[in-house]
């Protein structure tokens, strides 16, 4: 994080809170800290906000990292996020860590040590359309950390572990950069003394198992159930199947479905919709043809007698969509798009034969004499959204050589005063 320096705060709050001076030693913080927190502990009658203050400070004061912070620019620099924050932890959770368990005998505090939640695992499935009308199922072999069972995802034999002396615990680590005069770069990473753990375990006493790691690697396949109707970003979880880790709640696995293109239906919600060219005579005279549905089924679909189907229109199926999520006997409906194909040209035996059976030409017919005053015109074929983007380009073009321009005539007005 780059960011200019606060100006200096309050830095000696955290001080007075624990009742010690600015020079005092890690020693004197921990003796300080230890009386004062058993003393206002909520368990034993104590005040809760003090002993959240108390924690806060030891938090700060006993990093030092974090201390160096607050020394030289008070407790807001901690508070805009130097440091990794002031206050940010649990004070129970830092209470127990420094004692090791309750000091008051006994189970410790009613409150309990918090476990964090670990990561869930997400993992993209690939399903055709096929897959969310017919509904599947799908067997995956993952591969998955799991709790050393030699150990008991202690990592070490006889199930004890240090303090990392890098990190006093925490698993972090805190580094400031002075890049110049009031600029600081400051960075926080994972203690890579302890591998974020915050714990070392000694060379002779690592479990044989997992190498000190507390977890070993487990092969598990997984069968992924996809129902009739799921939608394309629809997530299939599988609770407490993902990375174990000691004092951890485990994560789940998720698959997240993504639907591949089909290359004749198109889905919307629970609809489908279905592209068919026509020729003219099918259009005006009437069609069949056999639709091959996502099941393997064969639709006939065919016009009325004496039916027009025009350029652009749309039929609906009722019941031949989607199943429905959780529904599956409930369908939405198979609207088929109809474009007509028409043909390039007529001979004039064909346009008599038509003008013979279609309806007449409008009524309003011109006279020669009118049509000799009449000017002659040519049609041409045409792209129109390539003469619309050729027109667009052509304009940008004008555009920017009137700017020049203008922007020239300034410039040599601007030179000459």
């Amino acid at each position: 994080m780059f960011g200019r320096a606060p100006k200096k705060s309050d830095n000696t709050k955290y001080y007075e809170i624990l009742g010690v001076s600015k020079t005092a030693s890690q020693d004197d913080l921990k003796k300080a800290y230890r009386k004062a927190a058993i003393k206002n502990h909520p368990d034993k009658g104590g005040d809760p906000e003090k002993f959240k203050e108390l924690a806060q400070a030891y938090e700060v004061l006993s990093d030092p990292e974090k201390r160096e912070i607050y020394d030289q620019y008070g407790e807001d620099a901690l508070k805009e996020g130097m440091g990794g924050g002031g206050g940010g932890h649990d004070p129970f959770d830092i209470f127990q860590s420094f004692f090791g368990g309750s000091p008051f005998g006994g189970g410790g505090s009613s409150r309990g040590r918090r476990q964090r939640r670990g990561e869930d695992v997400i993992h993209p499935l690939k399903v055709s359309l096929e897959d969310l009308y017919n509904g599947t199922s799908k067997k995956l072999s993952l591969s998955r950390n799991i709790i050393c069972s030699k150990c008991r995802g202690k990592g070490s034999k006889s199930g004890a572990s240090l303090k990392c002396p890098g990190c006093q615990g925490s698993g972090m680590k805190v580094s400031i950069r002075h890049l110049g005069p009031s600029m600081i770069q400051q960075m926080q990473h994972p203690c890579n003394e302890c591998k974020g753990t915050g714990e070392t375990i000694n060379d002779k006493d690592r479990c044989t198992q997992c190498k000190g790691e507390k977890v070993v690697q487990e092969k598990k396949v997984l069968e992924v159930i996809v129902e009739k109707g799921m939608q394309n970003g629809q997530r299939i979880t599988f609770p407490g199947e993902a990375d174990e880790a000691p004092d951890t709640i485990t994560g789940d696995i998720v698959f997240v479905l993504q639907q591949k293109e089909h290359p004749k239906f198109k889905r919307k919600g629970d609809d489908l919709f279905f592209e068919h060219t026509l020729s003219l005579v099918e259009a005006l005279c009437g069609f069949h043809f056999v639709l091959t549905h996502l099941d393997g089924r064969q639709l006939l679909i065919k016009s009325q007698p004496g039916e027009v189907v025009k350029p652009d229109q749309f039929k609906a199926i009722n019941d031949e969509g989607m199943p429905m999520y959780q529904r599956p006997f409930m369908k939405g409906k198979l609207y088929i798009h109809f474009t007509v194909e028409f043909p390039d040209s007529l001979n004039p035996e064909q346009c008599k034969g038509l003008e013979a059976v279609l309806p007449p030409r409008s009524s309003a017919q011109l006279t020669d004499m009118e049509l000799d005053e009449c000017e002659e015109t040519t049609l041409h074929d045409v792209n129109i959204e390539e003469e619309m983007r050729r027109k667009q380009a052509q304009a940008q073009e004008a555009y920017d050589e009137d700017d020049d321009m203008h922007g020239g005539a300034q410039r040599v007005q601007c030179a000459q005063q």
